[in-house]
């Protein structure tokens, strides 16, 4: 396994981090307690939730996947052998706390609160806004119209609540996710001017279909060491190949739920996938592997976040850091991008 700092910090996480969010929904607490059980036997020590998962956001599934994960650390007794993330939801239904906005003091309290006591544990490694509170571009939208009509808790002050967590030993670090390059920006100039917790992280989407994070954070993530924890590195599994060719294989994401994973249904995206299967087969590498290795090697990368449904996908993603991609292979990928440049944003 490899490993990187987290930001400036002394933490030191794997480049292949246990994203979770199935855990409740497409998988059982067995399955969940397994793939924790591989995933740590294989050196990866950075796992990812969110109080909102299971994925759908659903109420009846509403935490059940930081429960499977407290319930595991309770059964191994190796909550110290894991940096942990979570996240605290931004604008949700009504069903969490109420509704509307979520980074307030009273709101956050409650959900870090309620984070831990389904966790299991006294302190959450990275504590991360999963989405703004304000009207921004995020979830692959498109065609920016500033509109400040709407109330959102001002940035010091989110800052502000975080600082009582850690001083409190509740969290550790914090982090951003689904964050813009000003919001980015924003946070770490205030961390600076008023001595608050810094963002050391930023968990935005990115993969061979959409490399949008190189525009203008990918700059900051490095310049600031803010580094990147990507989500979708396989886009929702087009890039593992399994919906090539018009298949939809039963009990998948998108045979599933296809009306909630439609961001990368889009008129490029089968040709994309196609193109870089050639390039996979051409240098004797799986598709998935070959994806998700493009996404480690970047300079402005920490970690990247694989979701798996089976112990034979996960194999398959943790083992991804021990192949190499040629130049020429990353040469071809790169002509690929210049051809179906980022068909889904």
């Amino acid at each position: 396994m490899n490993y990187k700092r987290l930001g400036n910090t002394d933490l030191k996480v794997s480049t292949i981090c246990l994203g979770t969010m199935t855990w409740g929904e497409q998988n059982t607490q067995n399955e969940g307690f397994e793939q924790m059980d591989y995933a740590l036997d294989q050196g990866v020590n950075f796992w990812d939730t969110a109080e909102l998962y299971a994925v759908p956001p659903r109420e009846e599934t509403y935490g059940h996947t930081e429960i499977i994960i407290g319930n595991w650390f309770k059964k191994t007794n190796k909550r110290d052998k894991v940096i942990l993330a979570t996240k605290v939801a931004g604008p949700m239904r009504a069903y969490l706390r109420g509704g509307g906005n979520n980074y307030g003091i009273e709101k956050m309290t409650q959900a870090v609160n309620d984070s831990l006591k389904r966790l299991q544990t006294d302190y959450i490694d990275l504590y991360q806004l999963h989405w703004p509170e304000r009207n921004t571009n995020f979830f692959g939208k498109l065609g920016y119209e500033h509109d400040d009509s709407s109330e959102w808790n001002q940035f010091e002050d989110v800052l502000g609540s975080l600082q009582k967590f850690v001083d409190a030993g509740k969290i550790r670090e914090v982090g951003l996710s689904n964050e813009t390059p000003w919001g980015v920006s924003k946070y770490l100039e205030l961390s600076k001017e008023k001595g608050l917790p810094r963002m050391m992280s930023i968990q935005n989407p990115y993969n061979l279909l959409n490399r949008t994070y190189e525009v203008g954070l990918a700059e900051v993530s490095v310049r600031d060491k803010i580094g990147l924890l990507a989500y979708s590195p396989l886009a929702s599994g087009y890039l593992s190949g399994k919906y090539r060719n018009n298949q939809m294989p039963k009990n998948s994401r998108i045979e599933r739920d296809g009306s909630f994973w439609t961001r990368y249904e889009k008129p490029n995206t089968n040709k994309a996938v196609d193109a870089y299967f050639e390039i996979a087969k051409k240098h004797n590498l799986d598709l998935t592997q070959m994806s998700l290795k493009f996404c480690e090697i970047q300079s402005f990368m920490t970690s990247v976040i694989i979701g798996a449904t089976t112990m034979e996908q996960l194999k398959t993603n943790v083992e991804s850091v021990n192949i190499d991609l040629t130049d020429e292979a990353i040469k071809e990928i790169n002509e690929v991008q210049t051809i179906y440049s980022n068909p889904c944003p």
